[in-house]
Formats: C-alpha cells, sequence, structure tokens
C-alpha cells in the first residue's frame, strides 16, 4: 500500500513540476486564464493545453489559409469544458470557415462522370477573347433573370468544334445558379448510359428519376454514344418527354449539329428509324434553343 502511495506522490509531484514549467510562459499563463478552471485540474492536461496554446496564438498571428502552422492546416486543437473534464477538439479557423461557407454552394452541383474540377467553372474565368462565346454569354444572363422571375426558359442545346469550352461555359451557368441554391446535374451522357445499363439490379429507378427530375440538367457529348432502340426509347426519350412536361430546363453538348444528331439517332444495329429519332430531335427543339461555338481546341 505504502507503494501505491509513494508512486501516486511521485506521478503528482511530475505533474506539478510540469504544469509549473509550463505556467513559466507568460502566452500559456494568459491562455488557461481564459478557461477558468482550477489548477490541480489543470495540471493533469498541460502537454495538450500547450499544444492547444501553441495553435491558439498561431490563429491569431495567421493571416491565410496557406500560412497556417498548425498540425492540421485549417484547425486549430480547442479545450472544452464540462464537468471539470477538458476534452479537445479540432476547430475549423475562420479563414476555413469562411471558405467552406464560399463553397458551400457545390453541394447543389452533381456531375456524374465528369472531372471533379468542373465545379469550379465561373463566369469570371471564362474566355472572353472569343467573340462566337457572345451570344451565348448574354443568353446566360438573360436565362438567369428570366428563371428568377419563373418564366420557363429554355437551355441551350451547343455544338461545336472538339476542345471549345462548350462543357466549361454551361457548367460555370449551373454554378452561378447553384449560388441562388438552384439544384442541378451534369452527366457526361455516354458513360452515363453504360452506368444506367449496369445498374438494372440495383438503383436504376433511384439514378433515373434523379435524372429526370432535377431542376436542371446538362447532357454533356450526346452523339458520342452508341445508339440503340433502348437507349433512345427507353432512356432519352422518356427523360426529354418528362422534362419538357414539366418546363425543366435542360442543356446539351455535342460536336454534332442537331440535324448530324437526328441521323445519329436514327441508326441502331435494329435498323433505321427515322421517325423516332425525328421525335428526340423535336423534344430536343422544344427543350432548347441551337447554337454554335466554333473555336480553337483550349484544351492544348
Amino acid at each position: 500500500m505504502k507503494k501505491v502511495i509513494d508512486l501516486y506522490k511521485t506521478d503528482l509531484t511530475a505533474l506539478t513540476h510540469s504544469f509549473q514549467d509550463a505556467c513559466a510562459s507568460t502566452a500559456f499563463l494568459n491562455f488557461i486564464k481564459t478557461l477558468k478552471i482550477k489548477d490541480d485540474i489543470l495540471m493533469k492536461y498541460t502537454s495538450s493545453l500547450e499544444e492547444a496554446c501553441l495553435e491558439c496564438n498561431n490563429c491569431k498571428k495567421c493571416q491565410d489559409l496557406t500560412f497556417c502552422k498548425n498540425k492540421v492546416n485549417g484547425y486549430c486543437y480547442t479545450p472544452i469544458i464540462k464537468d471539470e473534464i477538458i476534452t479537445f477538439s479540432y476547430d475549423a479557423c475562420k479563414y476555413l470557415q469562411e471558405e467552406l461557407k464560399r463553397d458551400a454552394y457545390k453541394s447543389n452541383l452533381e456531375i456524374f462522370e465528369m472531372p471533379k474540377d468542373i465545379k469550379n467553372a465561373s463566369f469570371k474565368n471564362i474566355y472572353k477573347d472569343d467573340k462566337s462565346r457572345v451570344p451565348i454569354i448574354k443568353y446566360f444572363k438573360e436565362f438567369m433573370d428570366k428563371y428568377q422571375n419563373e418564366e420557363k426558359p429554355k437551355g441551350i442545346y451547343l455544338n461545336g468544334s472538339f476542345g471549345s469550352g462548350k462543357t466549361y461555359l454551361i457548367a460555370s451557368l449551373f454554378n452561378e445558379m447553384a449560388k441562388k441554391e438552384i439544384k442541378s446535374i451534369l452527366i457526361y451522357y455516354p458513360e452515363f448510359l453504360r452506368n444506367l445499363k449496369s445498374s438494372f439490379q440495383t438503383n436504376y429507378n433511384e439514378l433515373f428519376n434523379n435524372i429526370k427530375k432535377t431542376p436542371l440538367l446538362l447532357l454533356d457529348d450526346i452523339g458520342a454514344e452508341n445508339c440503340s432502340n433502348w437507349s433512345r426509347d427507353e432512356v432519352l426519350g422518356p427523360i426529354l418527354q418528362y422534362r419538357m412536361e414539366n418546363f425543366l430546363p435542360t442543356f446539351f453538348t455535342s460536336n454534332l449539329s442537331l440535324e448530324e444528331l437526328e441521323n445519329h439517332l436514327s441508326i441502331t444495329s435494329s435498323g433505321v428509324d427515322k421517325v423516332k429519332a425525328r421525335r428526340i430531335i423535336e423534344r430536343i427543339r422544344q427543350l432548347s434553343l441551337e447554337q454554335s461555338l466554333i473555336s480553337k481546341n483550349r484544351r492544348k
């Protein structure tokens, strides 16, 4: 029993010395005073409090996330006191909170089989040295005004040369709409069809309905898929029909004009069906305005 008491005294003495040494620092002393808790409790957490003090002082001197000196970038190791027990958590600093708040709108954009950085597309980064973009940008501004006024504007069928920035342009519009709490989905259409077909036994209906009912939709690179009766008549047709009936703005990008797309959609392994292809094109015309963008390849 005596040995146990001696060990306790030794540990207590070590804790006391460690705490007293830490208190030799004015910064540490000022930090623990803000906690308003007794020393005999504080000394049990000396090393953690020293770390919290250091990180707190780092934050006071910090000017930006790029200058963060803390162990976890953008977070401060912070003591939390409850019933005279101290726990510690990593709390986001003001700069990270601002960044998270600024980017919160991105949750309103859902992308499917597209580069993640498409969520960073913005009007301010659009190349404005190309006159062919001017009518598109003007229409985007009209679109936003009409949408906010519940005027049910049409989307755009944007066709043109490879790498001209068609997808980026529409993504920049969707980002602006996301800031206004408007949800959208952007899908790379050829890959979407492949994934939809493989989801028959799992979440086919959920995936299909999300695409069909989203407030804003981009079908990217339509015409690049292998056309089949299923993709044309069971997928594309019903999506367009639902969106047309419910006045849901729909956007398209393609390397094909509408005439070329009609020819593409008419040919399947089962033969040629120009009537069904024409029906699809008529729905696209009801949903969108055709616009061409012929420009140099920006991806080089």
